[in-house]
């Protein structure tokens, strides 16, 4: 139980009761708060139909592509009965051309930084990133790991990077 204790020191988790578990589960907390299982799924059914309506996907067309009846898609978008899977999140990303952490940043920001600023950054970063070319950031992995105490020199990097092609 220390190394449990540790961790939770660690990773400033707090004890929580959540309907949807039988003992009490250990979470972080989010910047308004922290979420039951629930109220996640909830939040995830509101980002899919707002994302699927803002690219003027209908439903049956996406249930059809998914390999889904309409009414069984339907239930992720209501958060009744059914839970997004990790296979099925890569699915819609393929559909829908979303990263997989668009939809896990609208619900859990906090993963991102301490404040809801420092969030938004790193969110903002890695979209910029996503944009670029790969000789581009190949350059700024270089120079980020220069810049990060505790990363292999650059120089080390390319050369392991070379070797194993």
């Amino acid at each position: 139980m220390t190394d449990a204790m540790s961790l939770m020191s660690a990773r400033g988790l707090v004890e929580i009761t959540d309907p949807e578990f039988d003992r009490p589960v250990f979470r972080q907390p989010g910047f308004d708060g922290t979420l039951t299982a629930k109220e996640m799924d909830e939040k995830i059914s509101a980002w899919l139909k707002k994302t699927r309506e803002a690219k003027g996907i209908s439903r049956a067309d996406l249930a059809h592509l998914l390999g889904l009846s309409v009414s069984v898609y339907g239930r992720y978008e209501r958060g009744s009965e059914a839970r997004l899977s990790i296979p099925r999140l890569i699915h819609l990303c393929e559909i829908m051309g979303f990263m997989p952490l668009d939809v896990i940043f609208d619900i859990a920001p906090h993963l991102w930084g301490t404040t809801e600023e420092e969030a938004e950054d790193r969110l903002t970063l890695m979209k910029l990133i996503e944009q670029l070319p790969q000789d581009t950031m190949r350059d700024l992995i270089r120079l980020l790991r220069r810049m990060t105490p505790g990363e292999p020199a650059a120089d080390a990097v390319a050369t392991s990077t070379s070797e194993g092609r």
